[in-house]
């Protein structure tokens, strides 16, 4: 008998919520298949069994949370027969029962009860139609039934733009007055909901929720302070567009050329590469340089390994790659963990300058603008031009102002001469 026990699957993570079970009590599982769905404070993500056998019992549900450890399922060897095996087998399936069942036995009141409760809907029925984790989570959140979609994606796969059509429809309308009061916050926030009607109170979900928490204990313990510049962006521009056109039709973006200076600045600066512990300075050796992606549910950060290492093409692909992957909800554990420093570039929303917040256990991230035209002085005389705003967040535990801002020139040298990038 072997106990699958809560996955670390991020270097943040504490606990982790059962997003969807893939596998049902005595379904046979082979190794590397998907046995379950869970949601992270970062993503959901795809857990694979390690053993093969057999699904014996499920010990967490659809929609709790365990912490890191904790024994979520149980599989035993193929053909191995347990006497609890049975009875447990029917526990997961109606996880409600618990919940709403303040009177002694009666079978037929916990079976009328789940349709008030939020998982209830995915597990009607005995066999779930196929959907994708970030699908499942957005169904979950808007109260959508699966069983009442019909799938557009390969095979009749429930995707996300069919959770997207049936809200906009009003798939979620009935859900969702069952689904508030079952969180009641605070007498203040329903009283807010039953006397407003231009409100829509909307529940937190656990990514919104972890992401909450993680961005003010940041701001709280780690003492921020910023330094911030305008680089000339005349020559990144043009250096952008002489790299597509060699390498066409693949391409690289302004954020890219970014991503990569700051690789090369990390290296040259090891100073700023850095994470600050109670007890410790942690110098890293290597530079991985996560990305700030915008998903529906907030900002996830995949982080390029190496970056420092790798071309600008090699960097621009790898990107592309994980923000598909981040939209899809299918990043990996490894693909969100390791970060030594990180970029938010908010200039594709016109956004001229911005200051972010570190993200834990880095040390720094840098906040990336719009190129924008600007009149600009060169050799005395007025003339067009490009600049960009870029800003430094430096967590004052780990490095000082001098430092910061020596790293901080050379990665504007770089980017006002970007052919030192690529030298």
């Amino acid at each position: 008998m072997t106990e699958i026990l809560m996955p670390r699957l991020s270097d943040t993570m504490e606990e982790g919520v059962i997003s969807s079970w893939q596998k049902q009590p005595g379904d046979e599982v082979a190794v590397g298949d998907v046995l379950v769905d869970i949601e992270t404070d970062k993503a959901v993500m795809e857990y694979e069994a390690y053993e093969a056998g057999v699904l014996e019992k499920i010990l967490v549900g659809d929609g709790e949370t365990a912490a890191i450890g904790a024994p979520i399922a149980v599989v035993v060897p193929k053909g191995a027969s347990s006497g609890a095996s049975p009875a447990p087998a029917a526990a997961p399936e109606p996880e409600a029962a618990p919940e709403p069942e303040p009177t002694p036995e009666p079978a037929p009141a916990a079976e009328a009860k789940p349709a008030a409760a939020a998982p209830a809907p995915q597990r009607t029925g005995g066999t779930r139609p196929p959907a994708s984790p970030l699908a499942r989570r957005l169904a979950r959140d808007h109260g959508i039934d699966l069983a009442t979609l019909s799938g557009s994606g390969p095979g009749g796969r429930i995707v996300r733009a069919d959770i997207e059509a049936a809200v906009r429809s009003g798939g979620a309308a009935p859900q969702a007055p069952a689904a508030a009061p079952a969180a009641a916050p605070s007498a203040p926030a329903a009283a807010s909901r039953a006397d407003d009607p231009d409100v829509e109170a909307v529940p937190l979900n656990r990514f919104r929720k972890v992401a909450a928490r993680r961005l003010t204990e940041s701001k709280q313990n780690a003492p921020h302070f910023y330094l911030n510049r305008e680089v000339d962006a005349d020559a990144l521009v043009a250096f952008r567009k002489t790299v597509n056109e060699a390498l066409a039709p693949a391409k690289v973006s302004v954020n890219d050329l970014v991503v990569k200076a700051c690789a090369t600045a990390l290296r040259e600066h090891p100073a700023v590469n850095v994470s600050y512990t109670e007890e410790n300075l942690l110098f890293h050796k290597r530079v991985h340089v996560g990305v700030a992606v915008a998903v529906e549910d907030g900002l996830v950060v995949p982080v390029v390994r190496d970056a420092d290492r790798k071309s600008v093409s090699e960097i621009g692909r790898e990107t592309r790659e994980l923000a598909g992957k981040a939209r899809d909800g299918k990043l990996s554990a490894n693909d969100m963990s390791g970060g030594t420093f990180s970029v938010s570039n908010l200039g594709m929303f016109g956004v001229d300058s911005f200051s972010a917040v570190i993200n834990p256990p880095e040390a720094a991230i840098l906040a990336v603008g719009a190129v924008r035209d600007e009149p600009v002085v060169r050799d005395g005389q007025v003339v067009p031009g490009k600049r960009m705003a870029v800003t430094l967040s430096v967590d004052h535990r780990a490095c000082d102002g001098a430092t910061a801002a020596a790293f901080l020139a050379r990665l504007a040298e770089l980017l006002e001469n970007p052919l030192l990038i690529v030298a």
